[in-house]
């Protein structure tokens, strides 16, 4: 099968290089050093999905109408990275679109783009890190979930859910929408590694710092129940355990992020928000954090902790500086 990839990053090198190993025509969007690393190289994967190396098509935009796309850019980049692949022969309207993307609006924004396409959402729990152009390492391998609206999976969503399993594990996953939730509260992993420079597992080995993680989970959690979302089951999360944490004590709810470490295993995991500030690109933090923030307002539950975090990372966006724990802590405070 002729399958397209926008954004050979992290995760859409990852998803690239295992659809090409299990037989699909790939081509993949990418620019810069990364285009000029896979043309010459290919993208070559290691750690959890085993070694190899992909030789994959490569250009700044698409050359070929696929017979499926994949669309794995940034939250941020999503509309402007569909816009400048229209062009491509055959258009991409009608295609079969899955967006592998953080937060909540993806597939809204590829349904808006592409109405005559079938769109999903595919949320991806992989750990990959991704710092030198064409090379991704993946830190924890683990399934991910397909699917869209927040009924039963659909029959579509199972056959494309058949495709990419010969390549890489997905699951049919019922309720995406609220398993977007679920993924979110997952996320707020992401910002204080960020504003810090340490890994996910040393934050939430931080006690202090585990404490301002719990309470950005608590906010978000909060923000959903709010909007009547009924979580999504995933990885071990669901929406009973959920509610229960919102309720637990501050100091018994460090549980959940506890958990997740336990999950991420041993292998240092930088998060994707620090990853792509020590690239020197924008992050998608107004996406995570900044996501919690906007739905907060709507339904008029505060949300200062996520509020901080997301100035936090736009500091260091600005200032390519990041800061001690004890400077973070003392911002968080003061913020709240």
């Amino acid at each position: 099968m002729r399958i397209a990839v926008i954004g050979a990053g992290a995760l859409g090198g990852t998803f690239a290089a295992l659809l090409s190993r299990a037989g699909h025509e790939v081509e993949v969007t990418a620019r810069g050093a990364q285009l000029a690393a896979i043309r010459e190289h290919g993208i070559r994967l290691s750690g959890g999905f085993g070694e190899s190396t992909a030789l994959v098509a490569a250009a700044e935009v698409l050359t070929a109408r696929p017979e499926l796309l994949l669309l794995c850019t940034k939250a941020q980049d999503a509309e402007a990275a569909l816009a400048q692949n229209m062009g491509v022969p055959g258009g991409l309207d009608g295609v079969p679109v899955i967006v592998v993307q953080n937060g909540l609006d993806g597939v809204a924004t590829a349904e808006r783009l592409l109405p005559e396409s079938d769109c999903f959402g595919l949320l991806a729990i992989i750990a990959a890190n991704y710092t030198t152009p064409g090379e991704v390492r993946i830190t924890t391998a683990a399934p991910s979930y397909l699917g869209r609206g927040s009924g039963p999976a659909d029959a579509a969503t199972k056959h494309w859910q058949a495709v990419l399993s010969g390549a890489v594990p997905v699951i049919a996953q019922d309720n995406f929408i609220g398993a977007q939730w679920t993924k979110l509260i997952v996320n707020m992993l992401n910002g204080l590694p960020a504003i810090t420079g340490l890994t996910v597992q040393e934050v939430v080995g931080h006690r202090r710092l585990r404490l301002a993680m719990t309470r950005s989970m608590r906010e978000a959690v909060r923000v959903a129940v709010a909007h009547d979302v009924h979580f999504g089951a995933l990885q071990g999360l669901s929406d009973a355990r959920l509610r229960l944490f919102v309720r637990m004590p501050l100091a018994l709810g460090q549980i959940l992020p506890l958990s997740m470490k336990w999950r991420m295993g041993s292998v240092p995991n930088l998060g994707s928000t620090q990853q792509s500030l020590r690239r020197g690109q924008p992050s998608e933090i107004d996406f995570l954090n900044g996501a919690v923030v906007r739905e907060g307002a709507a339904v008029g539950i505060p949300t200062p902790t996520n509020a901080a975090i997301t100035a936090l990372v736009h500091e260091v966006e600005r200032t390519g500086e990041f800061l001690s724990p004890e400077l973070a802590l003392a911002r968080l405070a003061a913020a709240a």
